[in-house]
C-alpha cells in the first residue's frame, strides 16, 4: 500500500473502536459523532490531496521501495529534500489556515527522524533500532495517522515522576513479561487522538535518577485494550452553523489525556525501555526536535499569516486602515509573519549535516521561531481584537439575515464602508470572532503559547545552547583590545 485516499482513512477510523470519553459519555463512533465528524472530514481532505493532480507531485514522491509516499516521510539527504518536505507542510497548512496543529505530517517527521537515527536506539539494544526502522516503514507504507503524548499530567510539578503521591500517576512500567512491557499511568496532550490510528509515546528530557521506569518510548494502536482517551471539554458542539462560525465549526481539534490501565506493549513496539540516559538524550541525539520544528514553523507561519489577512480585511471593511495607529498595528502583525517566513528559509538554506548524512534545518532559526510565536501570535490576536473593537460583540446571525421581517434593517445597519455589504461585513467579523473571541480561538492562543513546551524553559535552554556554542566573544575581546591599544598609543604620544 502507499498513499491513501480520504475515504480509505475514514474507513480505517470506522474499523477501530478506541475507548473515547467526552463529557462523561463513551463515544463509540467518532466518524459520525457531531463533535468529531468535521475534523475527520478535514483530515480526509488532506489525504485526498495526495491523489489530486494539482498537488500529487508537490507533496508525494516515489520511495526506494517503488511506492508513492508522502514527502513528510522523506529522510532529507539532499538540499532539495528540505524544499520537498516544506511543500507538503505548506500545502496542508494552508488547507486548514494553519489552525490544525497536529495534521499527519507532523508526527511523520518525528518517526522519520527516529528511523534515520536508528543508531541511537541500537546503543541501548540492537532490537530497539530494528523496532524503530520497522515501525517507520509500517506507518509510511500504510500512510497512518498518529497522535503522540509526551507530557506528564500537571500533578505535583515540584516533584519528578518517581516523587508523585502515587507510583503510577505518570506513565511507567509495572513489569516486564514475555509478551512485552506492562505499563500504567497517564500522558497528555494527545491532540486529535480519537480520530487517529496509532499513538507514539516519548518524553522531553528531564529524567533524574529514580525515574527509570518512566523513561520509555513505544507505539501502539489507538484502540489497544486498556487504553482510554479522556477528551477535554469541547469548545464547540459540532452542530453550529458554518455561516455563523466558519472556523470553529470546521477546525476544532480535540485534545486528550491518555490513561494506560496495565496495557501490554509488545516487545517489537518498544523503542526505549526504562533508561534515563536514553530518555534524556533522545531529543538532542535524533533531531526529533529539529525536523518537526520545520513543520511546526511552516504551520505557524500559515496561522499567523491568516490572522494578519483577517485583521487587514477587518480594517479595510470598516475603513479604519487609513488611520496611522491602525496601520502601525497591522504592520506589526505583517512583520511578525515575514520574520518567521525569513527564518524558515534561513533554516533550510543553512542546514546541518549529521554523521549519517541526514540534513537537518538549522536549529537556531527554528528555535528563534519557537521563541517568537508564543508572543507574536497572542499579540496578533490582541491586535485583531483591538481593531474589531465593539463590532466583534455585535454581530447578528444567519437567521436574522434570512428573516424577511428584519432582513432589510440587517442590510442597512450592518453595512461596512462603500461597496462592503452588510453580509460580507458581518461574516468577516464572525470569522474574526472565531479567532479572537470564541473558546475555539482562545484554545488556539493557549496552544500556540505552549506548542513547544514551557516558553520560559525553552528560552533558557536556547541561551544555554548559545553559550555552549559561543563560550567566548571574539568581537568583544577585539573591541577591548583595540581600545586599550589606542589608549596606550595616545599616552605614548603625550
Amino acid at each position: 500500500m502507499s498513499i491513501r485516499t480520504g475515504n480509505q482513512y475514514i474507513q480505517s477510523i470506522k474499523s477501530k473502536n478506541p475507548e473515547v470519553w467526552l463529557g462523561g459519555e463513551r463515544v463509540n463512533n467518532v466518524v459520525d459523532h457531531p463533535y468529531f465528524a468535521q475534523s475527520v472530514k478535514e483530515i480526509a481532505k488532506l489525504y485526498d490531496m495526495q491523489h489530486d493532480a494539482e498537488y500529487q507531485d508537490k507533496i508525494t514522491h516515489i520511495s526506494e521501495d517503488g511506492t508513492r509516499v508522502n514527502n513528510s516521510f522523506l529522510n532529507p539527504t539532499e538540499p532539495e529534500h528540505l524544499q520537498m518536505r516544506r511543500n507538503v507542510f505548506e500545502i496542508w497548512a494552508e488547507s486548514t489556515f494553519g489552525l490544525m496543529g497536529r495534521t499527519p505530517d507532523f508526527l511523520n517527521t518525528v518517526i522519520t527522524g527516529m528511523a534515520a537515527n536508528d543508531w541511537f536506539f541500537r546503543k541501548y539494544g540492537e532490537q530497539y533500532g530494528d523496532n524503530i526502522i520497522n515501525y517507520y516503514k509500517y506507518v509510511r507504507d500504510n500512510d497512518l495517522f498518529l497522535t503522540h503524548a509526551i507530557v506528564n499530567p500537571q500533578n505535583d510539578r515540584s516533584q519528578s515522576s518517581h516523587g508523585q503521591q502515587e507510583e503510577f500517576t505518570h506513565l511507567g512500567v509495572v513489569k516486564e513479561t514475555p509478551e512485552g512491557l506492562v505499563v500504567r499511568g497517564a500522558k497528555m496532550l494527545a491532540t486529535l487522538a480519537p480520530i487517529t490510528e496509532e499513538v507514539i509515546i516519548y518524553s522531553y528530557p528531564g529524567f533524574s535518577p529514580g525515574d527509570e521506569k518512566y523513561a520509555i518510548s513505544f507505539a501502539l494502536p489507538i484502540d489497544t485494550p486498556g487504553l482510554r482517551l479522556y477528551c477535554r471539554e469541547q469548545a464547540q458542539s459540532g452542530e453550529r452553523s458554518t455561516w455563523d462560525h466558519p472556523l470553529a465549526s470546521r477546525f476544532e481539534e480535540s485534545d486528550a489525556l491518555i490513561v494506560f490501565n496495565d496495557v501490554i506493549v509488545p516487545w517489537d513496539r518498544v523503542f526505549i525501555n526504562q533508561n534515563v540516559e536514553a530518555g534524556n538524550m533522545l531529543y538532542p541525539s535524533t533531531g526529533i526536535n529539529q525536523q518537526p520544528s520545520h513543520q511546526s514553523a511552516v504551520r505557524g507561519l500559515a496561522k499567523i499569516s491568516f490572522v494578519s489577512d483577517v485583521a487587514c480585511s477587518i480594517a479595510d471593511a470598516i475603513g479604519v486602515d487609513g488611520f496611522l495607529n491602525v496601520q502601525n498595528q497591522l504592520s506589526e502583525v505583517i512583520q511578525s509573519a515575514e520574520t518567521i517566513r525569513a527564518l524558515v528559509r534561513i533554516a533550510e538554506k543553512e542546514y546541518e549535516v549529521t554523521k549519517t548524512g541526514e540534513l537537518r534545518p538549522n536549529l537556531v532559526p527554528l528555535e528563534t521561531i519557537r521563541g517568537i510565536l508564543p508572543h507574536a501570535y497572542p499579540r496578533a490576536i490582541q491586535i485583531l481584537q483591538t481593531i474589531g473593537a465593539g463590532g466583534l460583540l455585535m454581530s447578528p446571525t444567519e437567521a436574522d439575515f434570512n428573516n424577511p421581517a428584519i432582513s432589510e434593517e440587517m442590510n442597512r445597519y450592518y453595512v461596512g464602508r462603500t461597496d462592503v455589504s452588510s453580509e460580507r461585513r458581518v461574516r468577516l467579523f464572525k470569522l474574526a470572532w472565531d479567532l479572537c473571541g470564541e473558546a475555539f480561538g482562545q484554545r488556539l492562543v493557549q496552544y500556540e503559547r505552549y506548542y513547544s513546551g514551557d516558553p520560559v524553559r525553552k528560552m533558557g535552554m536556547f541561551y544555554k545552547a548559545h553559550k555552549r556554542k559561543n563560550p567566548s566573544y571574539p568581537r568583544v575581546d577585539r573591541a577591548l583590545k583595540e581600545g586599550l591599544e589606542m589608549a596606550k598609543g595616545s599616552k605614548s604620544k603625550a
